[in-house]
């Protein structure tokens, strides 16, 4: 859908901000693109809505190059998300998010509707439509944000450090919403972030960009992870490499473990209906009557992070698993999470080498096969000239 072919950007003092990057972006996808200031990563995003035009190389949307567009028009089918919104002050919600499709012609009944839509979609109250930007918390102008972008339902959605603005909190409830959006809209997004957890988070493919606008390292978090290609991206990946693999994979994705029967040490405590209410230590002075520990009951959906982190605070070293209304089904171990992030990691650092050799072999043979042509066209010389009328085809 995106491509970049050799694109680099000078600008007149001199600075280099991306240099010869060449990078095929898969529909359907989030690409993150990632690294320190002055790494490139925005100026190549702005080069995909040509905010920002390339000195050298090809930028394409779906196969056609943005430089043979008209800006406007290329511009108005991209969705576009910055860090502070960018709302209208003096309009309306509604009005802010049916910008697009009141510049594309829509009537305004039907670009309002279309509005209100998505507020729903983005999980604000349909009374919000008629409030002004400033009557908004951050993290609810950046939904707008988002909305907004989606407004005219572009193939293309460029964020450029959406949630960079608000608070952790927040900010962890707007990536679970570009996930959820995106798990039923399917856009291909580029999003620009200086946080590799976030990257990881959200990212399909991770592109790490060093100072100076060289492109490093493009690949889906788990193979980045376990086979960074240097130093370097090792460094900007930080030390808990593990950690970070087990926030890629779920608690579904390990089987359960039965419930502590009785006379087991820790036994779980649950409710008439079978909701966790918390762990009794039956080896204690007070045996039954030993007050409850507080226990956190996880769904399938949740990270192997967040788990392991709930094993570690649990006293029984199980994490409780509920299902959708809050039912106990079962629980896991630690030791259960461990193995298992040794297995994946192993088999994401198999991979990345298979991919690595699979590489280096066709680089190998391209290489090889400009010279085996030479080696055939001199042999072939040296017995039969071309000019031999007794060569026949």
């Amino acid at each position: 859908m995106i491509s970049f072919k050799d694109v680099s950007k000078h600008y007149p003092n001199g600075t280099t901000a991306v240099d010869r990057l060449s990078l095929e972006l898969p529909e359907g996808g989030i690409t993150v693109l990632v690294g320190s200031s002055g790494c490139g990563k925005t100026t190549t995003l702005r080069m995909v809505n040509r905010m920002v035009e390339p000195s050298s190389g090809t930028v394409s949307v779906a196969g056609r190059d943005v430089l043979a567009a008209d800006a406007a028009e290329l511009r108005r089918g991209i969705g576009y998300v910055i860090q502070q919104a960018g709302l209208f002050p003096h309009r309306t919600i509604l009005d802010n998010i049916a910008t697009v499709p009141l510049l594309l012609g829509w009537g305004r009944r039907k670009a309002r509707a279309r509005a209100a839509e998505l507020l729903e979609l983005v999980g604000l109250p349909g009374d919000s439509g008629k409030r002004y930007p400033h009557q908004l918390s951050g993290g609810q102008q950046q939904r707008v944000g988002v909305a907004r972008a989606l407004a005219a339902d572009p193939p293309v959605l460029l964020m450029d450090e959406p949630f960079g603005a608000v608070d952790p909190v927040v900010r962890t409830q707007l990536q679970n919403e570009l996930l959820r959006l995106q798990s039923e809209l399917r856009k291909t997004v580029v999003f620009v972030t200086h946080d590799i957890d976030e990257a990881v988070r959200l990212g399909d493919r991770i592109a790490i960009f060093r100072t100076g606008g060289h492109l490093v390292q493009c690949a889906p978090p788990a193979e980045l992870l376990a086979s960074p290609a240097d130093d370097f991206v090792a460094g900007f990946l930080g030390a808990e490499r593990g950690l970070k693999l087990l926030s890629l994979s779920t608690l579904g994705d390990l089987p359960q473990e039965p419930v502590p029967a009785d006379g087991d040490r820790w036994r779980l405590v649950t409710s008439e209906r079978g909701e966790p209410l918390g762990w009794r230590d039956t080896e204690g002075p007070e045996g039954d009557r030993a007050p409850l520990l507080p226990v956190r009951a996880l769904r399938d959906g949740d990270s192997l992070l967040t788990a392991l982190d709930e094993s570690l605070a649990s006293p029984a070293g199980l994490v409780a698993r509920v299902d959708a209304d809050g039912v106990l089904t079962g629980v896991t171990g630690r030791e259960r999470i461990h193995e298992f992030a040794g297995r994946r990691h192993a088999e994401a650092g198999r991979a990345a080498a298979l991919k690595d050799a699979t590489e280096a072999a066709g680089a190998f043979e391209t290489a090889g096969a400009p010279e085996a042509a030479e080696s055939r066209g001199e042999a072939g010389s040296d017995d039969t000239p071309a000019s031999d009328p007794s060569v026949t085809a």
